[in-house]
This record gives C-alpha cells, sequence and structure tokens, in this order.
C-alpha cells in the first residue's frame, strides 16, 4: 500500500468521524429542543457554530495527520516518492553502461 492509500484511508477515517459527530450533535440539539432547554433558532446557532469549529479544526487535524503520517513512514525507513525516482534513474543509468560495456568485449 503506497503513502497515498494511507492518506486517503486517514482522510476517509476523518470525513466519516465528522459525519458522525454532526450527526450527533443535530439529535443532541434536537432533544435539547424538544425538552425546551433551548428554541429551535438556538439549536440552528448551537449546530452551525460547532460544525463551523469541526469544519476549521478538521484541515489542520487533516494537515497534522499527513506530518504524522510522513515522519512514521520516515522512522520507519520508507523512502519518499522523489526518492525512488532518483534512484530508478541510477538503476537506468547503470544499466546502460553494462550494455555498453558489454557490447564493447563482444566487438
Amino acid at each position: 500500500m503506497d503513502n497515498s492509500d494511507w492518506l486517503r484511508q486517514l482522510m476517509m477515517l476523518g470525513v466519516g468521524t465528522t459525519s458522525l459527530v454532526a450527526e450527533k450533535i443535530r439529535e443532541v440539539s434536537q432533544e435539547w429542543v424538544r425538552e425546551g432547554k433551548i428554541n429551535p433558532e438556538q439549536a440552528k446557532s448551537f449546530v452551525d457554530d460547532l460544525m463551523s469549529q469541526i469544519n476549521t479544526g478538521s484541515d489542520s487535524m487533516q494537515k497534522q495527520a499527513e506530518r504524522q503520517m510522513k515522519n512514521m513512514l520516515q522512522d520507519l525507513g520508507v523512502p519518499r516518492q522523489a526518492e525512488m525516482d532518483e534512484l530508478r534513474g541510477r538503476i537506468d543509468r547503470l544499466e546502460r553502461q553494462i550494455r555498453d560495456l558489454e557490447n564493447k568485449n563482444w566487438r
């Protein structure tokens, strides 16, 4: 599984968690309205405010999760894509040099 798959799964987990939290917030606010603790306008304002805070925090959390994932992969010794590309280029050059040497020896 490559890095983008891990990050995609983490993002999907975050989206799922955010959706569950949003649903629970709505349920609680509706219950408070039914119990007369708050009025419907207060409930809407409460939900809107919390969802705004969650959405603002989710961008930050996503960036933090990406940083943590990159750090974890680095700690595990998983090379970055740029490093892999560089190594592939070096291997291609070495294979070309070997072929050239082999061709010179057969002449």
